[in-house]
């Protein structure tokens, strides 16, 4: 897993550890770690055109530190001072002394239009609301140039804490951040100004708390996934019922099954007005024209697909939710259910909106969500008690717990923006709910299967092609 920790919690533990070093040893250990990306970026440091946009505080600090490694080394380091009379002494005194020197902002446009390097250590962890007017056009100075802009902790002007970007913001090629990622690394919009991470270790691992979001990796995935057994049968590696399509909406219910037979289910069970279409391409399937008590015994049910306004899909839904079994509403589900069926139920619920869908339901704008993701899927799992996995550019997955770190999906692509691909993933989740994982690791593979399959796929792709590559995905997880 990485994990990323709130500002908070990284402010406590840098106390408790400065308190048991040498003074000013830990600004020392990020320097060196920041110095040593710069300088694997310039390649030949002797030369080098390097310029330190400089804040106040600690972030300014550790640049300007790092910005006197490299002019020992030979480059030509010049910081520009945001705040002359609030940057860091120490950093500053040690960049004059290796034959550095600094100026004012009024300089640092010209400078940047030269350098080959560009360090930005305008604020740090604790910014707030974008960056201030006088370092705006330094930003876009930098965004212009030809310069490798490598960003001090995180990209000035994002907020650390929940990934928001209130105004104009660095975008940094890397960002070196230092003892833990923070949630503005791994969550949109801020991530997507962060460019490449390179984590610096400076020795608060055990000083670290509980993190607030935390980003599995191919192994965590593998250890989690479902595997069939010498004695499994259909009912052991698990049964998924689907209900979804319509008649106008035939195809969503061919795509969730996909995903679900691609997935490992067992068998599926498929209820809904797109049968035909869906024994016509997966003839495995168990269908049945009835409601969803009638159709047989699954372990858990994917509701919600393309199942349109038909008085019978609001039925259906409300069945499948009063049922002992876990569940996962998508699309139309989530406008047709009722949210206090949702939750006054016993067994998991797993809710997968998009951001549009996700707004209906706090009773937000669209743009208020996508801005405010992570406060988002927070505030809907907490008030529909249950696992949220909330779509779009960062995927994330809330469990209701509060104390639960929420989990940010690293892959997927932008090709995934193509009709039907949630259906698909609905189906995908859905089967693996079926398998007996818990809701929030249910979603979380499943989100991550699905994007390693959309980057598999390559290229433009259909939601069919996404589920076709579910396996490959799935092999290359577990190796």
């Amino acid at each position: 897993m990485r994990y990323g920790h709130s500002v908070a919690v990284v402010r406590e533990a840098e106390r408790a550890l400065m308190g048991r070093l040498p003074e000013g040893a830990l600004m020392q250990r990020a320097a060196a770690g920041l110095a040593a990306v710069g300088a694997r970026l310039l390649g030949r440091v002797s030369g080098a055109r390097v310029v330190v946009l400089t804040g106040s505080g600690d972030n300014g600090g550790d640049a300007l530190y790092a910005g006197a490694r490299l002019a020992r080394r030979g480059a030509a380091v010049t910081a520009v001072l945001l705040s002359p009379e609030r940057a860091h002494a120490g950093g500053l005194a040690a960049l004059r002394a290796a034959g550095g020197r600094a100026v004012g902002p009024e300089q640092g446009e010209a400078l940047i239009d030269r350098a080959a390097l560009v360090l930005d250590g305008i604020t740090g962890i604790g910014g707030k609301g974008g960056l201030r007017p006088a370092a705006v056009p330094l930003a876009e100075a930098a965004h212009r140039s030809g310069a490798a802009v490598v960003a001090v902790d995180l990209p000035s002007g994002v907020d650390a804490d929940s990934g928001e970007v209130q105004g104009a913001a660095v975008r940094a090629d890397v960002t070196v951040t230092f003892g833990t990622y923070k949630p503005a690394h791994l969550i949109d919009p801020a991530a997507g100004f962060a460019g490449a991470l390179h984590l610096v270790d400076i020795g608060l691992g055990g000083d670290l708390g509980a993190p607030d979001v935390e980003s599995p990796q191919h192994a965590d995935v593998a250890a989690l996934l479902p595997r069939p057994k010498g004695e499994s049968d259909k009912y052991r590696r698990g049964v998924i019922g689907v209900v979804a399509g319509s008649p106008r909406y035939p195809g969503a219910a061919v795509l969730a099954v996909s995903g679900a037979l691609r997935a490992g289910a067992g068998a599926v069970r498929y209820v809904g007005a797109g049968g035909d279409a869906v024994l016509a391409r997966h003839p495995e399937t168990l269908v049945s024209s009835g409601s969803p008590h009638q159709a047989g015994r699954v372990q858990a049910w994917v509701a919600g697909p393309g199942l349109g306004d038909e008085a019978d899909a609001r039925r259906a839904v409300a069945e499948v939710l009063a049922s002992d079994v876990p569940v996962l509403v998508d699309a139309d589900g989530l406008r047709l259910m009722d949210a206090d069926a949702v939750r006054g139920r016993a067994a998991p619920t797993v809710l997968t909106p998009h951001a549009g869908e996700a707004a209906a339901l706090l009773g937000w704008a669209r743009e208020e969500v996508e801005a405010r993701r992570l406060e988002a899927v927070r505030a809907l799992a907490a008030r529909l008690r249950a696992t949220v996995l909330l779509k779009g550019s960062t995927t994330l997955i809330a469990d209701p717990d509060p104390a639960v770190p929420v989990r940010v999906n690293p892959t997927g692509t932008p090709w995934l923006a193509t009709a039907g691909s949630g259906d698909v993933l609905s189906g995908l989740t859905g089967s693996l709910l079926a398998g007996g994982l818990p809701a929030l690791d249910a979603a979380s593979c499943g989100a991550y299967l699905h994007g390693l399959a959309a980057r598999l796929a390559e290229g433009p792709l259909s939601a069919a092609d996404v589920a076709e590559a579910v396996p490959a995905a799935w092999r290359n997880v577990c190796g």
